[in-house]
């Protein structure tokens, strides 16, 4: 079943983040993820969240999620990501088929 880590950032470093974002990318797809969203802009369609950046990425499950994020291959992007940005991530299990919705 895939899952989606959905990411909220508050970036408060530009030079460092930049290269957090360069470092990223490899680790993600070495487990697999794809980005689905990344930094694109965003409109309120209800209530006032505003994130300043959002991104979401797609995995093939939580584990492999969990995997990314705890590795070793990610271990030096996440320190940057957290030295530069203030973040809130979630880990969302998605459903078993995209093409099965109700």
């Amino acid at each position: 079943m895939p899952a989606y880590v959905v990411v909220q950032i508050a970036v408060h470093d530009a030079a460092t983040y930049e290269r957090y974002k360069e470092l990223a990318p490899p680790s993600i797809a070495a487990y697999g993820g794809r980005y689905i969203v990344r930094g694109g802009a965003t409109e309120a369609l209800e209530g006032t969240w505003r994130p300043p950046r959002f991104v979401i990425l797609e995995f093939p499950s939580a584990e492999q999620a969990q995997a990314w994020w705890a590795s070793p291959e990610y271990a030096a992007a996440k320190a940057l990501r957290q030295a530069s940005a203030r973040t809130e991530m979630l880990l969302v299990e998605g459903l078993p088929s995209a093409g099965a919705l109700p």
